[in-house]
């Protein structure tokens, strides 16, 4: 099958730093086309990839000081991958809505994986205007802001299982590895430390979003000896960083769409000790690869569990249901469909609306 992947061109394809969804944009690429699929990757010039890379900038634009309005970049993207249209069976977009106008004046089939928050009143009027989109969600939860969009199915995300190797986790402390940011619950993470016992080491970035809170809220609490600041890492220092932790400390207050770093953790070995928002129930199993809670009390006493978990089963649960080749599979199952032509339905009060009637030109 002849397959467009569209990134995001904040970050590279992989990132060199921090980056979520290019990364799960990079394993999905390159699973395709270890499978034999002819792939085509529009991303940022700096990206490494066995598919044949058009590049939509020079390098990626959060790393590069001369960019000052990243949308443009994506618009131009957008008019390239639509002009080029034609070539492929199949546009997976990664970007979010920005190709829903032109998806509707091709008769090539487009597919949205949505990977961010879905909680914002603004997309309301967007995706009923959109109806018709083909969207896929990365967990179950993510969709209750939209129950009614044309959902595809849902795909976890997967990564390759060579990247990260099991651990012993004996370095006597706990991980936080992400964002610095008031819904990643950075300042829960050093109260469930300290109140543990345990010494914390932090990995992670702040964007200038947040950069505010940081100073404010969270840089006070790094006078503690007991936590370490390390700073945004990339790739290859995630192993050791996450592999020697006792635990993962995840204690998030909004509904996250994924949490790459869950599956991350899992993969050294690492159990996770997370809030119940979001995908984290569909992710972790309670008592198995970590545990779930529900505040700073059900954290702490977490920690003092963790001889409870056994790091090999970890990194099992990890291989059966969070590797590349699953991810893959399960998208292939989803743009074989959308090739076909099956027609989705849409349940109206008058009753039931095949996608294509809503479709500019349509004949039906």
């Amino acid at each position: 099958m002849k397959i467009a992947q569209l990134s995001p061109l904040y970050e590279s394809v992989p990132p060199v730093l921090y980056g979520g969804t290019e990364r799960v944009v990079s394993w999905l690429t390159e699973e395709l086309v270890r499978m034999g699929h002819d792939v085509t990757l529009f991303a940022s010039g700096d990206s490494v990839t066995t598919a044949r890379l058009v590049p939509m900038c020079p390098t990626a634009l959060r790393l590069d000081p001369r960019c000052k309005d990243a949308v443009a970049h994506h618009i131009i993207m957008m008019e390239e991958v639509f002009r080029q249209a034609p070539n492929f069976d199949l546009i997976h977009s990664h970007v979010d809505y920005l190709h829903f106008s032109l998806s509707r004046r091709t008769s090539t089939p487009c597919v949205s994986t949505l990977h961010g928050r879905l909680d914002i009143p603004d997309l309301v009027p967007l995706y009923q205007n959109f109806r018709e989109m083909p969207v896929v969600s990365i967990s179950d939860a993510q969709r209750s802001p939209l129950p009614w969009a044309n959902w595809q199915g849902t795909v976890h995300h997967g990564m390759p299982a060579q990247l990260l190797k099991l651990e012993k986790g004996n370095g006597g402390y706990l991980a936080f590895l992400g964002r610095i940011s008031p819904e990643k619950g950075v300042d829960d993470a050093i109260k469930i430390a300290r109140r543990a016992g345990m010494p914390l080491k932090m990995a992670a970035k702040v964007d200038q979003a947040d950069r505010e809170y940081f100073e404010n809220r969270v840089k006070p609490l790094l006078k503690d000896n007991s936590v370490e600041f390390i700073g945004e890492i990339g790739h290859d220092e995630k192993n050791a960083f996450l592999g020697n932790a006792a635990a993962l400390l995840f204690p998030i207050c909004w509904p996250e769409p994924f949490g790459l770093v869950m599956i991350e953790a899992m993969a050294c070995g690492t159990p996770v000790i997370a809030y119940r928002h979001g995908s984290v129930p569909e992710v972790l199993e309670d008592g198995v690869t970590g545990f779930i809670v529900s505040d700073v009390n059900g954290a702490v006493n977490a920690v003092r569990r963790l001889s409870e978990i056994d790091r090999k089963a970890c990194r099992r649960h990890f291989e059966r249901y969070f590797s590349d080749e699953r991810m893959a599979l399960d998208y292939m199952a989803i743009y074989e469909k959308l090739v076909r032509g099956e027609p989705s339905t849409l349940t109206l009060n008058d009753g039931v609306l095949s996608w294509t009637d809503l479709l500019p030109n349509s004949t039906t």
